[in-house]
């Protein structure tokens, strides 16, 4: 018999959609009661399972529905999504999921995402031009000559660098695009694909996890729990040091194992990604002025888009745009014919066309657990698990119990707003401060961001062709470490 395959992540997903779709089978429909400002009539729209309503949009009536936020929150736009009220989970009429649900989830899920996915193809096209000018492989064979026996610094740099992003401004999805440009490097340096994986993907997701100012994460959490974003922030702030830290050395260590033996590699064998195929990079000690160019091009694309998200309020349409004009810029470069620029511009988005079919498919999980009206029996049931627990067992078991939601949402905003009105309500009656409750929002989906295939790590791993069974392999152990530094953190 053949030895059996890991599946592929479109099949990983697909398990998932099934999953979820059995769950609306075997739990009882259900949701909370929501609440959104209307900002034209100056007032409150509720909305209940049978109907809607308006209410003055006064300070009273927040406190009256069991919502700690100022009305300042939602005046000044910080809150804009619709949040739950508490104590107003109510059963309905079931609403199982079936086959023809789960066959029209992906279809549903690849139009939902469509700027998500023209981002990742633009830019595939991008880097398809620019890897045609041998350019790339130039400043990479470049850098590993002026690099030699000091590649661990690339590791050091680069995991703080993403960590940082992910802490400040949320980076995430747009990690996708450091790949085509920071593989090629790692290789060159003598590592294997899961060093480049692992430094952009735990780096960004270590970032997030302890959010500072990452507006997506803390900011809306701590505003939708009804306390200030700057109270906790120590502890966060002692999080992100101390992960990183551990991410670095849990980095360098594999790296520098396989390095001097690379059939030790957990990936060994792997065959390299088509993207990544152009030409292998040759060790050289200068470039030309127009190789020069193209590179300070290519690394200016990345630096105007990191500013750009950070700094202008930047999203896909901006980024998506600013690849295109690089790779026309690049292209004229290059003095490439316009055929030749729609050939090597097509061939580049084609070897990335299955990340995007991944990343749709990942978001049409959502639609089967909002179709099924589940997500709220969900988050009743994990409320009356954690409610009355001693401040000791609840703070781990509410970083338990926010990793297995974002298996199922894994937005961050739509995490927050469904949930911190109601477990915040909670903190009070257990003993514990508010801020502690959003702590463990952030350590729970941080940590299970590393694993859970319906975030971005399955769209990761088709970047550099490493399959799902493989990063576990790789980052059970990191999993492990960072649950009991933040458990303790929690405590403290």
């Amino acid at each position: 018999m053949k030895k059996l395959k890991f599946p592929t992540p479109y099949t990983v997903l697909m398990l998932v959609i099934v999953l979820a779709a059995s769950l609306t089978f075997l739990l009882p429909s259900g949701s909370y009661s929501t609440l959104q400002y209307d900002k034209q009539q100056d007032s409150f729209v509720i909305h209940t399972a049978n109907n809607s309503y308006t209410v003055p949009a006064t300070q009273e009536q927040l406190d009256g529905l069991g919502i700690h936020i100022q009305l300042s929150k939602f005046k000044d736009e910080k809150i804009k999504k619709p949040i739950s009220i508490p104590n107003t989970y109510v059963q309905s009429v079931p609403h199982p999921q079936g086959a023809k649900s789960v066959l029209f989830a992906p279809i549903r899920g690849i139009y939902d995402s469509i700027e998500v996915i023209l981002f990742v193809l633009i830019l595939g096209g991008f880097i398809g031009v620019f890897n045609s000018s041998g350019a790339l492989n130039m400043g990479v064979g470049y850098l590993a000559h002026r690099l030699k026996g000091r590649e661990g610094i690339l590791i050091v740099l680069l995991t703080t660098l993403l960590a940082l992003g992910g802490t400040s401004f949320g980076l995430a999805e747009e990690t996708l695009a450091f790949y085509p440009m920071l593989v090629p490097i790692f290789l060159a340096a003598g590592y294997d694909l899961m060093v480049p994986l692992a430094v952009i993907y735990i780096g960004s997701n270590v970032g997030s996890m302890a959010s500072t100012t990452n507006p997506f994460a803390v900011i809306i959490a701590s505003d939708a729990a009804g306390v200030d974003w700057t109270s906790g922030l120590s502890i966060r702030v002692i999080a992100l040091a101390v992960c990183v830290l551990i991410s670095i050395i849990y980095i360098i260590r594999y790296a520098e194992k396989v390095r001097k033996h690379p059939e030790k590699s957990i990936v060994y064998g792997v065959v390299l990604p088509e993207i990544y195929n152009a030409n292998a990079p040759e060790k050289t000690t200068s470039l030309e002025l127009s190789t020069k160019i193209e590179l300070l091009v290519f690394a200016l694309s990345f630096i105007v888009m990191i500013v750009g998200v950070s700094q202008w309020e930047w999203w896909f349409q901006e980024m998506t745009a600013l690849f295109l004009v690089a790779a026309v810029v690049i292209a004229i470069l290059q003095r490439s014919s316009e055929q030749q620029f729609i050939s090597q511009f097509m061939a580049g988005a084609r070897d990335l066309l299955s990340v995007a079919f991944i990343i749709g498919i990942a978001r049409g999980v959502s639609f089967i657990l909002n179709d099924g009206q589940i997500s709220g029996t969900i988050l009743h049931y994990a409320t009356d698990l954690v409610q009355g627990m001693s401040p000791m067992v609840f703070l781990p078991m509410l970083m338990l119990v926010f990793g297995v939601l974002s298996l199922f949402i894994a937005s961050s905003s739509g995490m927050a707003v469904l949930t911190m009105p109601i477990i915040g309500s909670l903190a009070s009656v257990v003993g514990v401060e508010g801020h502690s409750v959003v702590n463990a929002y952030l350590f729970g989906m941080g940590i299970m961001g590393l694993i859970t295939p319906t975030g971005l790590i399955l769209p990761s791993l088709a970047m550099v062709n490493i399959n799902y069974k493989q990063w576990l392999q790789f980052c059970m152990p990191l999993v492990i470490i960072f649950a009991v530094v933040l458990t303790i953190l929690l405590w403290i």
